[in-house]
């Protein structure tokens, strides 16, 4: 008998709490519905002033994705190999079109293209055969990724460009690895 009044005194707290947090929630929720308006317009200024931004890196990073891809061309065709600077320009590169990409709302390609019978020469016709071909098709296909990230909106995304950047990706991984 006390071990039952004692165990009904330790969890009627516990209970308490619980209950009380449920509420806390369901009030925080109900309060972002009852804002008032100027305040719910000013979160919403807030909202686009940030989508912009965000806009903005996007192309300041295809910018610079491109100067990157322009600058390892250059430097390929002087030297006929990569210099330890190169494959740090490179990895950038990279970063850069994962990000670029990511802020498309695009995911990765599972190391290949898609070749469902549509297209039968794609997986071959991606894929660069010597490095001064990949450096040439790093260019091209940067280029065609900025170009579509110029066409964007902050409200649209576009299958080409993320098309692109998978593109960039494996010539990238090609480059790094020769295959």
């Amino acid at each position: 008998m006390l071990l039952a009044l004692g165990l009904l005194l330790i969890l009627t707290p516990c209970l308490y709490a619980q209950s009380a947090e449920d509420t806390r929630y369901s009030t925080t929720r109900r309060s972002k519905e009852d804002l008032p308006k100027n305040l719910r317009e000013m979160l919403i200024r807030q909202r686009i002033e940030e989508e912009k931004k965000e806009h903005n890196e996007l192309l300041k990073r295809g910018a610079e994705a491109l100067v990157i891809s322009g600058q390892l061309e250059e430097s390929f065709a002087q030297h006929q190999q990569l210099s330890a600077r190169d494959k740090e320009r490179l990895d950038h590169l990279a970063t850069l079109v994962k990000k670029i990409r990511k802020g498309i709302g695009g995911e990765d390609d599972d190391d290949e293209p898609e070749n469902d019978g549509k297209n039968p020469g794609a997986a071959a016709e991606d894929k660069p055969s010597n490095l001064e071909t990949a450096f040439k098709a790093l260019q091209s296909t940067t280029v065609k990724l900025v170009d579509e990230l110029k066409k964007t909106t902050r409200f649209s995304i576009s299958a080409i460009a993320v098309q692109s950047s998978n593109a960039v990706l494996r010539i990238v991984r090609f480059i790094r690895t020769g295959k």
